[in-house]
This record gives C-alpha cells, sequence and structure tokens, in this order.
C-alpha cells in the first residue's frame, strides 16, 4: 500500500541521523516514525537486539507498541509471519536467531530474520539487566524517570561493533515526546544543545544531490544513454560522505500538531483547542514550552509524591493481544484495594466538571485516577465514565466528599442539585453511596496550609498520584499558582476567547483539594484497615 508521509515524517527520516529526538504534538505521527526507524534497524542489522523503553507496561501495551505495530501490518509485515512479541517463534517457522538469545520470551518482539526488541518497562524491575543493545527506540520520553534510563539503559547501548559497526545507526537511539511540563520531564529537552544546525543542514543537502544526481542517472538510463563515470563516482562520494555526517549527527526538532493539518483537518485542531485544558493544548498540540512556577499553590509537592502501579498479572494474561486494552478498566491497575468503597470528590463548572478518586491505604492517600467531562457531556456522563473503568472493582460503593457548593444549584445537567444528580446516577448504576457533608469551602489560605502539610508528612495522609491516570489532573495541580496568598484562579474569571477558553487549570486542582480534605478531616474507615504499600 502506499503510505503518505507529512512533512516532520519525511524531514526526520530522509536526515536520518544517528540520534534522533522529535518532540511533537498530537497527531503528527510519531508513530509511523518509530514504525519506519525500527523496521530499517531490524532488516539491515539481522539479529541485532534493540531496546524499546516505556514509562510502564500500561502506556507500552497501549500506545507504543500497537501504533507501530500497526504500521508494519499496513506495510505488509504480518503478525506470526514475519514479526510475534511475547513468545518465542516455533523451530517449525525457520526464522533467524539473534546474536543472544534471551532466556525468557515474555517481553520480546522477534523479527524473522532474528532481531528482536526487548520491552522494557521502568515501573517492571529486572527489564533491562544485563542486556547489550544495537538501538535503542524511546516513546513518550517525558514520562520516563531519566535517572534510571541513564543508570541501567543508555550503558547496555553498546557491543556487537564486528557485525553491526559499518552502518551509520548502529547505537543510535530515536527519543519522541510531546513537549513536557515539568522539570523531570524535561530531560531529553537537553538534546537541542547537542544538535548542530549547520550539520543537520549540510545533511539534508547531501540528500537532495544524491536525490537530484539518481533522477539524471534514471533519465539518462531511461533513455539508452550510456551514464558518465563521473557521476557514479559522485553518488558514491556523496553516499559515503553522508553515511559519515549522520553517523557523528543529533537531530533535535520541535513540530507542532499544525503540521499535519492536511491529515488531521481544521476541525479536529478545533476540537482539541475545545476540549483541552489550556496549558495541555499548548504543550500537547502546539508544542510550545511553558515554564512552571517554582512557588506554586501545592510548593510542598514534589517527584516523591508520584508512582506507577501496573498490574503485570494482569497485563501479561493478555498476551499481548491489544484489542483487549482499547478500553482500559482498573484491571490494569495494582493501586486500587477491590475490598473497599472507593472515596470521590468533584468540582462543578458550567463548561467542565471533575471527579477525583482515591483511597487511603496506611498512610498515604492514593489519588488512583480522574476524570473530567466537557461541555454537552456533564454529571450523568462523567458518573457513567467512572463507573466503566471500575466495573470490574468488588466494592460497589463510594464514599462521596462534597461541600455546600454541591447544594442548592446545578447548572450541569438539570433542576436538582449537583449531590442529588451524582448520588442518583450512581444509585442507577447499582452502586451505594456514603455522602459526607464537608460543611462550607476552606477558606484558601487554610487549604494552602493543610495540603501542603499533607504533602510534607505533618499530617495523617500523604497524596500520592498515579501518574499513569492522572496527566491531566497532575498538569492542574502542577501548574496552580498563588494569588493573595490564595489559589489563583484569576483565569477562571475571564471572558471567552479563541485563545483562552473558560475551561481553567484549577478546577481539577480543587476536586483533588476536597479529596484531600475529607479524607484527612472525615475519615469513613479507621486507617489501619487499609493495606499498606511501599510506595
Amino acid at each position: 500500500m502506499k503510505q503518505y508521509f507529512n512533512d516532520p515524517q519525511m524531514e526526520t527520516m530522509y536526515t536520518a541521523a544517528k540520534d534522533t529526538v522529535l518532540v511533537g504534538g498530537r497527531g503528527i505521527g510519531k508513530g509511523i516514525v518509530h514504525a519506519a526507524w525500527n523496521l530499517r534497524n531490524m532488516q539491515r542489522m539481522p539479529g541485532s537486539i534493540t531496546g524499546i523503553v516505556g514509562a510502564n507496561g500500561k502506556r507500552v501495551l497501549t500506545n507504543t507498541l500497537p501504533s507501530m505495530l500497526i504500521h508494519w501490518e499496513n506495510w505488509g509485515f504480518k503478525r506470526d509471519l514475519h514479526w510475534t512479541v511475547g513468545r518465542k517463534p516455533p523451530q517449525s517457522w525457520g526464522w533467524g536467531k539473534p546474536l543472544f538469545e534471551p532466556e525468557n520470551w515474555e517481553n520480546i518482539l522477534s523479527f524473522y530474520n532474528g532481531s528482536i526488541g526487548y520491552i522494557i518497562s521502568q515501573d517492571r524491575s529486572g527489564t533491562s539487566n544485563s542486556h547489550s543493545y544495537d538501538a535503542i527506540d524511546i516513546d513518550e520520553a517525558k514520562f520516563i524517570n531519566f535517572d534510571q534510563l541513564k543508570d541501567e539503559t543508555l550503558p547496555a547501548n553498546r557491543g556487537n561493533k564486528q557485525h553491526f559497526g559499518h552502518h551509520f545507526f548502529h547505537h543510535g537511539m530515536l527519543i519522541s515526546s510531546d513537549m513536557p511540563v515539568t522539570k523531570k520531564g524535561s530531560w531529553f529537552l537537553e538534546y537541542e544543545k547537542k544538535c548542530d544546525p549547520e550539520l543537520i543542514e549540510v545533511i539534508q543537502g547531501t540528500v537532495f544531490e544524491i536525490w537530484r544526481l539518481k533522477k539524471k542517472v534514471e533519465e539518462l538510463q531511461a533513455s539508452g544513454k550510456e551514464v558518465p563515470a563521473y557521476m557514479r563516482s559522485m553518488l558514491r562520494t556523496l553516499n559515503r560522505d553522508l553515511c559519515r555526517m549522520r553517523s557523528v549527527a543529533v537531530m533535535y526538532k520541535e513540530y507542532s500538531s499544525i503540521w499535519n493539518m492536511q491529515v488531521l483537518g481544521e476541525k479536529w485542531v478545533n476540537e482539541m483547542k475545545r476540549d483541552l485544558p489550556p496549558l495541555t493544548f499548548q504543550t500537547s498540540i502546539l508544542c510550545k514550552r511553558i515554564g512552571i512556577a517554582k512557588d506554586g499553590f501545592y510548593s510542598s509537592m514534589t517527584h516523591r509524591h508520584k508512582y506507577q502501579a501496573s498490574n503485570f498479572d494482569y497485563l501479561d494474561s493478555l498476551e499481548y493481544k491489544f484489542d483487549k486494552l482499547k478500553e482500559p478498566t482498573c484491571l490494569a491497575d495494582s493501586d486500587v484495594d477491590p475490598s473497599m468503597p472507593i472515596c470521590i470528590a468533584f468540582d462543578f463548572n458550567r463548561n467542565i466538571n471533575w471527579l477525583v478518586a482515591g483511597q487511603p491505604q496506611g498512610s498515604k492517600l492514593r489519588v488512583l485516577k480522574s476524570f473530567f467531562v466537557k461541555y454537552e457531556r456533564k454529571l450523568p456522563e462523567l458518573v457513567a465514565d467512572f463507573v466503566k473503568y471500575y466495573r470490574h472493582h468488588k466494592t460497589k460503593k463510594v464514599v462521596f466528599y462534597f461541600d455546600s457548593t454541591a447544594l442548592g444549584s446545578n447548572y450541569a445537567v438539570n433542576d436538582q442539585d449537583f449531590k442529588w444528580v451524582i448520588e442518583h446516577e450512581f444509585i442507577k448504576h447499582g452502586w451505594q453511596v456514603d455522602a459526607v457533608y464537608l460543611g462550607r469551602p476552606m477558606q484558601h489560605w487554610e487549604k494552602h496550609l493543610l495540603i501542603n502539610r499533607m504533602f510534607s508528612g505533618q499530617a495523617n495522609l500523604m497524596p500520592m498520584f498515579n501518574v499513569e491516570n492522572n496527566d491531566d489532573l497532575l498538569i492542574s495541580v502542577q501548574t496552580a499558582g498563588v494569588y493573595n496568598g490564595g489559589k489563583d484562579k484569576r483565569g477562571e474569571k475571564l471572558a471567552e476567547t479563541d485563545e483562552d477558553r473558560l475551561e481553567s487549570r484549577t478546577d481539577g486542582s480543587d476536586a483533588f483539594d476536597t479529596l484531600c480534605i475529607g479524607c484527612e478531616k472525615f475519615p469513613r474507615l479507621h486507617f489501619q484497615l487499609f493495606v499498606t504499600s511501599d510506595f
């Protein structure tokens, strides 16, 4: 089949630097680049070993691998004919063997010529131990723990020069991500300093000159004329020089989603602008660097308040059948206690409504997952999203924390107030509701003191975020500023414009506040009943 490549994809693949760092907005087509890059490496280095790195098992199985392998399928490379995953290829297939055969094939992507890819998820211990790689592929780099990467994985990109050292891309890396919003997730932006724009320009000029000469050769051959010897010599020289330049090149490029407007369409961009929080749109679509306030509302929050919790027993049981992960459920999470109720809190707004779910466990308040609905989707749809995700949760009960803002008014769905609608929807879906009234909302300075005491370990509970399930909530929390001693909510009151939609960055953090206050000040269960954890 014919494959369309947009300008960023073509520039990345034609430049073909040994190390490529692609910072692109959503929909830019990073998956195709990964598919083509790995296909080239595995085809041209038979028996080679690639490290395919993801932050956690869930992301690898739901994003990284399916995005790449669907392109292989479209290009005619079929599962169990040209590649397989999660098992050792049977001897009857007659496939080649890797230079070093793995002891365990559960996390291996195998290619028919013996090339393999180790699937490395950083939340799974030992997945990159004692390995030696010929290339490293890193997707969704903003979620990668760089300290772990440089200690465990990057040093393994070594060896086998006697087999593949003649290839300019041997020991190369492909790193891709959308724009990060945290300092810890920004590690790969440093590669911009290693990029020599003039060298990249010379490489691209050489690629064009080789193409131009090849066209001339084809024209001469088509007309039956002899190709001059100097042309063939020049092509050999240019190709040799091109490989030498590529072997030392680092290409760093930032592309917004607008670069792929021909495919995505103006409607898609407008929908993303409407449906995403402003900061998410700026970083994930427009690929803009956004400075994060160091002295924000949650000043005591650090990276140690984040954790990963993939349920590998469940993920492994799927045997890399990606269609089973199209509708995610709590079965993929290892941090939720199925025997206990789930605590929930909301934030209400005309255009965006949030639900934040958590469980106190020992001295930790696990922020398990967050949900939000926009515009025409209101509270019933928000509750339905929660119920769908937690449909396998054994204890169909929620502890619903609410304050006076949930009473007496409702611009989210109908004439009934927020509290009534939420209780009604949960009961309709077969869930029990333990509604806990918190009274009038705390003053912002009170919230600030309480929640930062919780983050610093000076309260009964310390908030901990499941990073896999709270992308947008973390943005809301980490970017909340301070104004006049309280949370900066001035943006919520601004009139809507095309550049600044009514959706506020702080709405999600407000729901988080209510959850923290409820679990800390109004516990419904004795803390010792919850299972403690090492997180």
